[in-house]
């Protein structure tokens, strides 16, 4: 059996992300994206259209000195998008983070057109950013 088509975009989206690979995030989200944050932290909010998703992306790592870090721990895909099954790391001014994501993604014709974030424990999540 061959792998679902929308796991393979998610597939190439974690590489890209992983490596910062500009161009292929561009041809893999949607120009619109959507990209949901909850919390209370200052990065908490929904982020729209490519410019503001990939500003978030680049700001995990600025704000970390590079050291954000996503684990893959399963991948399960559907028709309509998928779910990521992640454990975040990163350290920034003397903080540690170590969290779990579950991050659920929408896919249309090949491209996430949107992303909607869950970490547990969310408190550490937004401690980490304040």
């Amino acid at each position: 059996m061959s792998e679902h088509p929308n796991l393979q975009v998610m597939r190439a989206a974690l590489k890209a992300f992983q490596s910062g690979d500009g161009p292929a995030l561009t041809r893999l989200f949607s120009t619109d994206v959507i990209w949901r944050v909850p919390g209370k932290s200052a990065i908490s909010k929904d982020y729209r259209g490519q410019a503001e998703v990939f500003g978030f992306f680049g700001r995990l790592m600025e704000s970390t000195a590079g050291t954000f870090k996503v684990q893959s721990v399963d991948m399960l895909a559907n028709d309509a998008g998928g779910v990521f099954v992640d454990r975040l790391t990163a350290e920034r001014n003397g903080k540690k983070l170590d969290v779990r994501l579950l991050l659920h993604v929408t896919i249309r014709d090949g491209k996430i057109v949107e992303g909607t974030d869950f970490f547990h424990p969310e408190h550490q999540w937004d401690a980490f950013w304040a």
